[in-house]
């Protein structure tokens, strides 16, 4: 990527003030501003998603497509965590989607994959669940159980990363892991 002499000047206001200035006024301008600012991020968790450059570039552009929309959440308090969880929820997706392909046609010529390992079948639907009920959490409690169960940082790394206080992060953890529980139960016994 060259850049020419007469490329624009970055903006020096913090994420919050240009979130809010995007969200009032809906100009992407100062969202592309905010998403500049951490494009590394981006590429850098869906590289390692990913593994394969292209694919890379491609989730990039596809994940500030999705921020667009996303971002007029008002519950969004520190951009950088969010975004970080967004992308690798979204690489995420598109692994998923593509394991998809790849096995349905194979599927008319194979035994039920139930039949042959239950208990996959079973770990599988758990992950769904944990994954659909991640999803229902307010945004501070998924972000901090992320943190703390995937990412493995500790309470006083987490409040750094975030901006809560240690309090708050444990708060967001234990009302999170109950509610997670809760929901999850909820969703087996439904099944």
């Amino acid at each position: 990527m060259q850049f020419s002499k007469t490329q624009k000047k970055r903006d020096t206001r913090d994420d919050e003030s240009l979130l809010a200035e995007y969200r009032s006024g809906g100009s992407l301008d100062s969202l592309s501003e905010i998403y500049m600012r951490y494009t590394g991020l981006v590429f850098g968790v869906c590289l390692k998603y990913l593994s394969d450059r292209e694919m890379a570039k491609d989730a990039v552009m596809g994940i500030f497509e999705e921020i667009i929309v996303k971002a007029k959440n008002p519950d969004i308090k520190n951009f950088r965590p969010w975004l970080y969880v967004l992308s690798r929820n979204y690489c995420l997706m598109q692994l998923r989607r593509e394991k998809k392909i790849s096995v349905e046609p194979l599927s008319d010529f194979m035994e039920f994959e139930e039949d042959l390992h239950p208990e996959k079948m079973e770990l599988e639907s758990n992950l769904k669940n944990l994954e659909l009920c991640k999803q229902k959490l307010v945004v501070e409690q998924r972000l901090s159980i992320e943190l703390f169960f995937e990412r493995k940082l500790c309470y006083l790394e987490i409040s750094e990363n975030t901006g809560f206080s240690l309090k708050e992060v444990k708060s967001y953890i234990q009302n999170g892991k109950r509610n997670l529980k809760i929901c999850i139960e909820t969703l087996q016994k439904g099944e």
